[in-house]
């Protein structure tokens, strides 16, 4: 290689280190600005990695929690989900997280003062400029008082829900399939179906955790 190839190699080299620290230091300014972003936030916010694996959680979950970012960092958050609540809670993570797609799901985290409160969890999968799946970046919100609101709501209306739409709560509650309540009332699918639609409705809930949690306060199901 000649003098003059071997300064143009350098220089080529050169130029691309720099795009390189060019590159890292983007990077580093784009997480911080992020950072600052969601510390400010009014809701707790999280983001995990493409293992599953929890590697951020704002300011005021950390507040909420009582504990520190290396107590609740990989899987730590996990320990201040109820135990009634935590299979669920995993179970539709990581199936969510395998399918890449959105979720949204209600459990009870423990706050700093030992008292568990209901949350709603919404998580979305994130991805790299260049299209590489990256994990999930979602938000949390402390919803125990509308749903206090809900139930007071409820408990006013003494007939809310129908004999028959009180038979297949207490079905849909304690575990049964749509396919499996129309079986045991004896009744077809699509009215089974209906009927339960028209339970949600009147509850104004969207998923089947919240019918658990209905039918328990009424006393239909055990905890």
């Amino acid at each position: 290689m000649t003098a003059g190839a071997g300064e143009v190699q350098q220089l080529r080299d050169r130029m691309a280190q720099l795009e390189k620290e060019l590159d890292e230091r983007s990077s580093r300014e784009s997480e911080e600005r992020f950072r600052l972003i969601a510390d400010t936030a009014p809701v707790m916010v999280w983001m995990s990695g493409p293992d599953t694996l929890c590697t951020f959680l704002n300011r005021r979950w950390l507040e909420f929690r009582g504990r520190t970012m290396e107590q609740e960092r990989g899987s730590g958050w996990s320990e201040g989900v109820h135990p009634d609540d935590i299979e669920r809670c995993m179970q539709t993570y990581l199936s969510s997280f395998e399918a890449r797609r959105e979720f949204r799901m209600e459990y009870r985290l423990r706050r700093a003062d030992g008292e568990f409160c209901w949350i709603v969890d919404t998580g979305v999968p994130r991805y790299l400029p260049d299209g590489i799946f990256a994990g999930y970046i979602g938000s949390c919100v402390v919803i125990t008082e509308q749903l206090r609101a809900r139930q007071q709501r409820m408990e006013g209306d003494g007939n809310l829900l129908t004999p028959r739409e009180l038979q297949v709560l207490t079905l849909v509650a304690g575990g049964k399939s749509t396919k499996e309540v129309a079986t045991l009332l004896g009744i077809s699918y699509k009215t089974a179906d209906s009927h339960r639609s028209r339970i949600m409705e009147k509850l104004d809930v969207h998923e089947t955790a919240s019918l658990v949690r209905y039918a328990i306060r009424i006393g239909v199901v055990k905890a």
